[in-house]
This record gives C-alpha cells, sequence and structure tokens, in this order.
C-alpha cells in the first residue's frame, strides 16, 4: 500500500470522524438545533458512531484516525502499521500529517453544516465546544492526567482487540469510545485524540465565526490556546503508555 494511499484513507476516515462527532455536539449546544439539549449520553453515542463511521472508510490504512493510536502501535514494537505498510519514520509522519488534516477538513465541514445555527447563537464558549475540548474545572495537571488515563484506556484495548481471536472491529471500537466518555469524559470532554483537538481548534481560529472576540461573546474569545497543550500532550503520553505495556502484557 502507497504513502499516498495511507495518507488519503486517514484524512477521509477522520475527516468523517471530526464531522459526525463534532456535529453531534453542534446539534446539542447550538440555539434552534433540533437535538439542542440533547445531553451528554447523546454526545457519547454520537462520538462513538462517528468513529464506527471512520473505521469503515480508512480500514485500508487500519483506521488509525488518531496520533495516539499511531503513537502507541509505534511504541509497542510492532513492525506494520496495517497490512503493507511498514512502521518507519516517513510513515509514521504520513500518518500523522493524514489525521491533522482531516480533522481539520472534518471540522471546517461541520461549520458549514450548521453555519445559520453557528450565526445565530452568541454564546462563544458553546461554539468554541463544538470544535474542540474544554475542562469543567481548570486544573491542567489534573486535567492532563485525565486525558492521560483516558487515552491510556483507548489505545490499550484497541491493542487487545488485535491479539484476540474474535473482535468486533469497529462496532467495539465505538462502543469503547462511548464507554470512556460516559465513565471518564466528565472532566475534560475526552479528547482522546490530539488531531480530534487541535484540527478543529485551529480551524475555530480561521473560520469566520459570528461574535467570536466581540464585546457581547462570553469567554473564551481566542480558541482558548492556553489550554490547547493538555487534549495533545495527555493523549500522546497515554499512548505511549499503552503501547509499551501492551508489549510487556501480550
Amino acid at each position: 500500500m502507497s504513502l499516498g494511499a495511507v495518507f488519503l484513507s486517514e484524512v477521509l476516515g477522520t475527516g468523517l470522524l471530526i464531522l459526525l462527532g463534532a456535529g453531534v455536539v453542534a446539534n446539542v449546544l447550538l440555539v434552534k438545533s433540533k437535538g439542542f439539549d440533547g445531553g451528554w449520553l447523546l454526545i457519547n453515542f454520537g462520538w462513538g458512531l462517528a468513529v464506527m463511521a471512520g473505521v469503515y472508510v480508512a480500514y485500508k490504512s487500519g483506521a488509525h484516525l488518531n496520533p495516539a493510536v499511531t503513537i502507541g502501535i509505534l511504541s509497542s514494537g510492532a513492525s506494520t502499521y496495517a497490512p503493507g505498510v511498514a512502521v518507519s519514520f516517513g510513515s509514521t509522519l504520513v500518518y500523522l500529517a493524514g489525521e491533522m488534516v482531516g480533522a481539520f477538513l472534518g471540522a471546517c465541514l461541520c461549520f458549514l453544516a450548521y453555519k445559520k445555527h453557528f450565526d445565530e447563537d452568541p454564546d462563544e464558549a458553546k461554539k468554541l465546544a463544538v470544535f474542540s475540548t474544554g475542562p469543567a474545572i481548570r486544573s491542567y495537571g489534573w486535567n492532563f492526567l485525565t486525558e492521560v488515563l483516558g487515552t491510556f484506556v483507548l489505545v490499550f484495548v484497541i491493542l487487545s482487540f488485535g491479539k484476540t481471536p474474535s473482535g468486533l472491529g469497529p462496532l467495539a471500537v465505538s462502543m469503547l469510545v462511548v464507554g470512556i466518555g460516559a465513565s471518564l469524559g466528565g472532566p475534560t470532554g475526552y479528547a482522546i485524540n490530539p488531531a480530534r483537538d487541535l484540527g478543529p481548534r485551529i480551524a475555530h481560529a480561521i473560520l469566520p465565526l459570528r461574535y467570536k472576540g466581540e464585546p457581547q461573546s462570553t469567554e473564551p474569545k481566542n480558541s482558548d490556546w492556553s489550554y490547547a497543550w493538555v487534549p495533545v500532550a495527555g493523549p500522546l503520553v497515554g499512548g505511549v503508555i499503552a503501547g509499551v505495556l501492551s508489549h510487556l502484557a501480550f
């Protein structure tokens, strides 16, 4: 499998993941949406189904869709990322690039789908929440730990799927994401994926969102870059720990 095909596969899969995942958040949070105030579990299941759709689309590249998964596989000592794709510096960069580009594009498509609702809602904090995660209680060290734990569970269990004879594939990963959101998602909104947070956060900073930075908008007004390192660094650390422990355990 060529690295170009890997890149396209990860762009498409991650893009669909973010379009549907950010879409369910927009549906629940933005005023006048038919799903307005649908609740946390709707968001959890929406993200789980978004993951399942992304995994099916990106099956040829192994459907990483997440730099923490890519780094976790690298840390596990695996020789391939997917059938016909050897683990190397170049292939690692291709996976990471595809995931980031896909996440950015998916966020832009979500913006287009909900453009009129973004225009109607003056609450900048809710609109940022469509694109990226944020803590319920801001405490960078504890927020970081929560992201490490959530991502460790994600990557460790995903790696264990590959060692079992009867894995359920995309459905199993989907239910795993729902479970993580329902159990560990409360403190930080469970990014558990650096591309999922950083790509859409960049889109939020660039896109012409109405009210952004205006006096009547609520905080944060600047894409909350002071927090942005947490949902990037935490998942990467969690992925590395999961990869190393999977190498020892399986």
